[in-house]
């Protein structure tokens, strides 16, 4: 497997307004053309925080955990589609309550995003599509404990900093 280079993202300002369209490739090599994605921070009863495990064969942050959903928004997509649509194809959940937290702007070497951030408590099954490598339940404390070793996205890092959890 590995990512289309050739889906088409909106290109939009830091307000989520659409400016112009581009494809994958553009939006990753570099270019900084900002482009909006989703993230469901998923969270069970306990308190515990599920995240992913990204494939080998993915373009950006290989072999790390990440966010139990992060995905782009298609062109054509609304923020709450995008979001749905990513969560039952990478987790197969279908019914979950998304709360927003925030959306800021992540820009890295490779490339700039504008992150809608989301979080859901959920205690039903959860089957990681074959788009990821698996994916767990991590404790706060054990979060905590590996942050900074190379285990996490950077962005995930950020993220989790940012939100305070």
């Amino acid at each position: 497997m590995k990512d289309n280079s050739e889906e088409m993202f909106p290109i939009v300002d830091e307000d989520g307004n659409i400016l112009s369209a581009a494809t994958r490739g553009e939006c990753h090599s570099g270019s900084k053309l900002l482009h909006p994605v989703v993230h469901l921070h998923v969270f069970n009863s306990r308190g515990e925080l599920y995240l992913q495990k990204r494939p080998e064969w993915k373009d950006i942050q290989p072999g790390k955990w990440d966010t139990a959903v992060g995905g782009h928004i298609d062109l054509g997509e609304s923020v709450e589609m995008a979001l749905k649509r990513e969560v039952r194809e990478e987790l197969g959940i279908e019914d979950f309550t998304p709360e927003l937290l925030t959306h800021y702007v992540f820009e890295s070497s490779r490339e700039k995003e504008l992150v809608f951030a989301h979080k859901a408590i959920y205690d039903g099954e959860i089957h990681p599509s074959e788009e990821l490598d698996g994916g767990r339940f991590w404790s706060i404390e054990e979060i905590k404990a590996n942050m900074g070793k190379d285990i996490f996205t950077p962005n995930f890092e950020s993220e989790f900093k940012r939100l305070g959890f």
